[in-house]
Protein backbone atom coordinates (compact mmCIF):
# COMPACT_ATOMS: atom_id res chain seq x y z
CA UNK A 1 0.00 0.00 0.00
CA UNK A 2 1.38 3.29 -1.07
CA UNK A 3 1.12 6.31 2.12
CA UNK A 4 2.22 9.71 2.15
CA UNK A 5 5.25 8.16 3.36
CA UNK A 6 6.30 5.87 0.82
CA UNK A 7 8.72 6.47 -1.78
CA UNK A 8 8.13 4.64 -4.69
CA UNK A 9 11.31 5.17 -6.25
CA UNK A 10 13.40 3.81 -2.85
CA UNK A 11 12.65 0.00 -4.02
CA UNK A 12 12.35 -0.26 -7.88
CA UNK A 13 14.95 -2.52 -10.35
CA UNK A 14 16.77 0.50 -11.64
CA UNK A 15 19.33 3.14 -9.74
CA UNK A 16 18.36 6.45 -9.58
CA UNK A 17 20.42 9.12 -9.07
CA UNK A 18 19.36 13.17 -8.61
CA UNK A 19 21.11 16.17 -8.34
CA UNK A 20 20.68 19.94 -8.45
CA UNK A 21 21.62 22.52 -10.94
CA UNK A 22 25.49 22.39 -9.16
CA UNK A 23 26.02 18.94 -9.27
CA UNK A 24 25.05 18.22 -5.57
CA UNK A 25 23.25 14.73 -4.86
CA UNK A 26 20.35 15.27 -3.40
CA UNK A 27 18.75 11.52 -3.76
CA UNK A 28 20.04 7.86 -4.58
CA UNK A 29 17.38 5.49 -4.27
CA UNK A 30 18.39 1.55 -2.71
CA UNK A 31 19.81 0.04 -6.06
CA UNK A 32 21.98 3.43 -6.60
CA UNK A 33 22.89 3.56 -3.13
CA UNK A 34 24.09 -0.23 -3.57
CA UNK A 35 26.01 0.85 -7.01
CA UNK A 36 27.93 2.73 -5.50
CA UNK A 37 28.20 1.61 -1.82
CA UNK A 38 31.68 1.23 -1.76
CA UNK A 39 31.97 5.21 -2.14
CA UNK A 40 30.13 5.76 1.49
CA UNK A 41 27.14 8.07 1.67
CA UNK A 42 27.17 10.07 -1.33
CA UNK A 43 24.19 12.37 -0.90
CA UNK A 44 25.37 16.15 -0.05
CA UNK A 45 28.78 15.05 -2.57
CA UNK A 46 28.97 17.08 -5.55
CA UNK A 47 28.88 14.09 -8.40
CA UNK A 48 31.52 16.54 -10.37
CA UNK A 49 34.07 15.46 -8.37
CA UNK A 50 34.15 11.44 -9.30
CA UNK A 51 33.57 12.26 -13.18
CA UNK A 52 35.91 12.76 -15.79
CA UNK A 53 36.13 16.06 -17.59
CA UNK A 54 34.66 14.89 -20.65
CA UNK A 55 31.55 13.27 -18.34
CA UNK A 56 31.64 16.82 -16.35
CA UNK A 57 31.20 18.30 -19.93
CA UNK A 58 28.01 16.50 -21.09
CA UNK A 59 26.28 16.99 -17.84
CA UNK A 60 27.36 20.77 -17.64
CA UNK A 61 25.70 21.05 -21.39
CA UNK A 62 22.77 19.01 -20.12
CA UNK A 63 22.17 21.42 -17.34
CA UNK A 64 22.66 24.75 -19.54
CA UNK A 65 20.25 23.35 -22.50
CA UNK A 66 17.72 21.12 -21.34
CA UNK A 67 18.59 17.62 -23.18
CA UNK A 68 18.74 14.45 -22.46
CA UNK A 69 21.74 11.93 -22.66
CA UNK A 70 21.48 7.86 -22.99
CA UNK A 71 23.68 5.43 -23.74
CA UNK A 72 24.96 1.69 -23.14
CA UNK A 73 27.82 0.06 -20.76
CA UNK A 74 28.78 -3.57 -20.15
CA UNK A 75 29.99 -3.60 -16.34
CA UNK A 76 30.80 -6.30 -13.92
CA UNK A 77 29.43 -8.30 -16.85
CA UNK A 78 25.99 -7.17 -16.90
CA UNK A 79 24.73 -4.85 -19.63
CA UNK A 80 22.95 -1.41 -18.25
CA UNK A 81 21.27 1.52 -20.16
CA UNK A 82 21.74 4.79 -18.65
CA UNK A 83 19.59 7.88 -19.07
CA UNK A 84 20.35 11.11 -17.94
CA UNK A 85 17.74 14.06 -18.24
CA UNK A 86 17.42 17.60 -16.39
CA UNK A 87 14.36 17.73 -13.99
CA UNK A 88 12.59 21.14 -13.59
CA UNK A 89 10.95 23.59 -10.97
CA UNK A 90 8.56 26.05 -12.55
CA UNK A 91 9.88 25.41 -16.15
CA UNK A 92 13.29 25.92 -14.85
CA UNK A 93 16.35 23.25 -15.20
CA UNK A 94 16.61 22.55 -11.19
CA UNK A 95 18.97 19.61 -11.80
CA UNK A 96 19.57 15.98 -13.60
CA UNK A 97 17.91 12.55 -12.67
CA UNK A 98 20.33 9.34 -14.17
CA UNK A 99 18.45 6.23 -14.29
CA UNK A 100 20.65 3.37 -14.60
CA UNK A 101 18.74 0.00 -15.62
CA UNK A 102 20.02 -3.88 -16.32
CA UNK A 103 19.18 -5.32 -19.24
CA UNK A 104 19.73 -8.40 -21.52
CA UNK A 105 22.31 -8.85 -23.88
CA UNK A 106 19.92 -9.12 -26.70
CA UNK A 107 16.82 -7.29 -26.29
CA UNK A 108 13.81 -7.33 -28.39
CA UNK A 109 12.79 -4.48 -30.39
CA UNK A 110 9.52 -3.07 -31.53
CA UNK A 111 8.56 -0.85 -33.69
CA UNK A 112 4.76 0.50 -32.72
Amino acid sequence: MITEKTLWPDDVNCAITVCDSNGTILYMNNRAKETFSKHGDLIGKNLFDCHSEESRAKIRHMLATGESNSYTISKNGQRKVIYQTPWRVDGRIAGMVEISMVVPEEMPHYIR
